[in-house]
């Protein structure tokens, strides 16, 4: 009984040594290409200061935060019909919003209608 093995043995013994084998020829494991498509998410900032966002064009994936800074003296806001809405960010506070849908963001402070930016999340 103790020479016998079972098929799922049997299996083991010849899988794992041909993905070493696949490993040894080709010099890459596949665990490492599955991580890298896992990026984690990154944080970006928009300051706004003098009237203007910058950067004004931002791209971004899925998953990443934007945080929009208030470095003007008074208000401002952070508005994408039918995406986002900030409330209005006083002198020296910030709001920020994480990208859950792929698309592109054309926004605009409500208060100053010149000021506009764009958002392309992928």
């Amino acid at each position: 009984m103790g020479a016998t093995r079972t098929r799922n043995e049997q299996a083991r013994l010849l899988v794992v040594p041909a993905i070493a084998l696949a490993v040894a020829c080709t010099g890459v494991a596949a665990v490492p290409a599955i991580a890298a498509d896992a990026a984690k998410p990154v944080t970006h900032t928009v300051v706004m200061d003098g009237v203007k966002y910058a950067p004004d064009a931002l791209t971004l994936r899925r998953g990443d935060t934007v945080v929009w800074v208030n470095k003007d003296p008074f208000p401002h806001n952070v508005t994408a019909k039918g995406a986002f809405e900030s409330p209005d960010i006083a002198a020296g506070k910030s709001w920020k919003w994480t990208a859950r849908k792929t698309g592109d963001y054309a926004y605009m402070c409500t208060l100053h209608p010149n000021m506009k930016g764009t958002l392309k999340v992928e």
